[in-house]
This record gives structure tokens, C-alpha cells and sequence, in this order.
């Protein structure tokens, strides 16, 4: 078994989810008491949210190529960045080590086309809904059209994950809004929604719309699991 470097704490409540799918994905895989070979470097995600606010992406690139340069050296085989927002630097991560770092867009993409969707909306915080490193990854990859909410639905999501999701909070005047919101892009044309904030899937489930839904962190475990027993 492969050694799984997870780059966590953004934010931990999500993290907790990875490190518990990780293992239970593999002790379905293997059987008995087998569990994951992983190397956790779990940050302070106070001090991240703060620079991704202020938009000081070039700090915040910083401390991930260094963290995944500590899991290198700590005999990581491979890299799982524990978010999708963080993924707008695996480019610059991926230069500066020698170890492959596996794309939670690439984890949702190859999940989609097995439905043979062609058109899909993303949710997510508005670094991710807004910029292009993780919509325009699908889209060239995978041919997937990619849509966003409106600006207001945007800052509902955007608000919800950062006031209450990251915190543990799981309101269901919450739960209620998303699933409207869902329901709209569903009228845009949207046949599945990919819950692109690892901790969305805390609060939504494929129970509460009536159209696939791409649970990223779910997804992302997964390939991460296949990556580490493959021989």
C-alpha cells in the first residue's frame, strides 16, 4: 500500500470526512482490520481563510508547495489536497515535487462523464465558482459545460460555507436555501450539481434534490484510495 499525503484542516470538519472514508474504503477493499498508510499535515485555517479573503494568493501558494514538500520528505507517494478552493495552486504544487498530486477535479470529471452529462452546475465557495482553475479543468478535460449561480445565490453559498459550515454549523433554513438554489440551476439546464466545498456535502445530501449530486469529498477519497493499492 501506498503512503497518502493529505494536506487537511481547510477545515478540519471536512478533513475528519476524508480521513474516515480513506479508511473505511480500504478496510472494504482489503477486509479484516486493514486501514490507510496516510501523513496528515493539518493547518490553521484561521490564518488561511484570513489570506484568502484579503486575495494573497501568492502566500497561500507558499505554504502549500511547502507543506507538500514536508509530506514528500516524510514518504508521501502521492498528494490529496484536503479542499477543492486550495486546488487553484496544484499546478504550482505539482512543479515542485517529484510525487503526483491527485486532482479533485479530475476525481468529479471522470464521475460525470460515466452518467454522460454533458452540462453541470457547480457549488462551492466563490473563489472556486468564480475562477477558472477548477471550471475550465472540466470543461478541457472532460468537455463538461459548467455553470455558476447568480451573484446572490453566490454570496449565500460563499457565506454559508465560511460562517457555518467551517464551524460545524448545519442549519436547515440552510439545507432549505442550497436546495433552492439547486433547484434554479436545475431550471438553467443543470443535470447534476457538483458540491465543489468539501464540506457541502455535511449539509446536502442526493436525498434532498432529485438530480445526481458529486459529493467531491467522496469522490476524492476514492481515487485517492485506487491510487494507493494500485500494484
Amino acid at each position: 500500500m501506498k503512503t497518502i499525503g493529505l494536506i487537511g484542516g481547510m477545515s478540519w470538519e471536512s478533513s475528519i470526512e476524508y480521513y474516515k472514508l480513506i479508511n473505511e474504503l480500504v478496510k472494504e477493499k482489503l477486509g479484516g482490520v486493514h486501514s490507510c498508510k496516510c501523513i496528515m499535515h493539518s493547518v490553521d485555517f484561521g490564518e488561511i481563510e484570513k489570506l484568502q479573503h484579503k486575495g494573497d494568493w501568492g502566500k497561500l501558494t507558499e505554504i502549500m508547495v511547502d507543506i507538500a514538500k514536508k509530506l514528500e520528505e516524510s514518504g508521501a507517494d502521492c498528494i490529496v489536497i484536503c479542499t477543492n478552493t486550495m486546488h487553484k495552486m496544484a499546478e504550482d504544487i505539482e512543479k515542485e515535487v517529484k510525487i503526483p498530486l491527485i486532482h479533485i477535479a479530475d476525481s468529479v470529471g471522470e464521475n460525470i462523464i460515466k452518467l454522460n452529462l454533458k452540462k453541470v452546475a457547480l457549488l462551492g465557495t466563490k473563489f472556486t465558482m468564480e475562477q477558472d482553475f477548477y471550471k475550465e479543468r472540466i470543461r478541457k478535460k472532460f468537455g463538461i459545460e459548467v455553470i455558476i449561480p447568480n451573484e446572490t445565490d453566490k454570496n449565500i453559498i460563499h457565506k454559508v460555507i465560511y460562517e457555518e459550515l467551517v464551524k460545524g454549523q448545519f442549519k436547515d433554513e440552510s439545507r432549505q436555501e442550497y436546495i433552492r438554489i439547486i433547484n434554479e440551476l436545475v431550471k438553467d439546464g443543470a443535470a447534476g450539481i457538483i458540491l465543489g466545498c468539501t464540506e457541502i456535502p455535511l449539509l446536502i445530501s442526493e436525498n434532498d434534490v432529485e438530480i445526481p449530486i458529486f459529493d467531491t469529498t467522496k469522490l476524492h477519497s476514492e481515487s485517492a484510495v485506487k491510487y494507493a493499492l494500485e500494484k
